[in-house]
């Protein structure tokens, strides 16, 4: 394959989002040409599903169940890899920050490599609230996403029910996405 289709195979993966890197079928691309939505899709038709009880673990072995949460969670599964899931990571940390009492943000790596690439990858970054949480075996994305395709963002409600989803990357640093998240819970009580 000639050099400047690699980079046009590429770029398209990058515009379409990222797949996981597994043996899981590549997500659609977009068009060349096509307009790019600057958000992920907001999905509500998953709404009731329980947050699985899946235990991640942080590069230290400390252990989180997901399950056992009792306070309103925003799940988010990313990889150092995906382009958008990186852009993301910063405003999530900020947007942890504006929703503190109000909604646990959590992140899970879907790095098969785990806390070889996840913690160079939070020390360059400098997150405040976010804690490396890792899934190298994948499961949640298997779970929520078996075509591999992130970021994927799930709010649950403090009964553990999902509320919506965002498939896609999303701009988690705008008052709007702080609102998205406050009213989606508002309308789940």
């Amino acid at each position: 394959m000639s050099r400047s289709l690699l980079i046009l195979f590429a770029s398209l993966l990058l515009l379409g989002g990222c797949d996981r890197a597994a043996d899981a079928p590549a997500q659609p691309g977009e068009a060349v040409g096509a307009p790019k939505s600057a958000t992920g899709e907001v999905v509500r038709s998953f709404a009731g599903t329980a947050l699985p009880a899946i235990t991640v673990t942080d590069p230290a072995g400390k252990t989180l169940d997901l399950g056992a949460q009792d306070t309103p969670v925003l799940l988010n599964l990313w990889a150092t890899w995906c382009a958008p899931c990186v852009k993301e990571m910063p405003q999530l940390d900020a947007l942890a920050g504006t929703l503190e009492g109000e909604v646990k943000v959590i992140t899970v790596s879907q790095d098969v490599r785990g806390a070889e690439v996840v913690t160079p990858f939070f020390a360059k970054g400098g997150f405040a609230r976010l804690e490396p949480w890792l899934d190298p075996e994948t499961a949640l994305s298997a779970q929520f996403t078996p075509e591999g395709a992130l970021p994927l963002t799930i709010l649950f409600d403090a009964t553990g029910k999902e509320v919506l989803r965002v498939a896609g990357g999303y701009d988690w640093g705008t008052p709007e996405a702080a609102t998205l998240v406050r009213e989606g819970l508002a309308a789940s009580q």
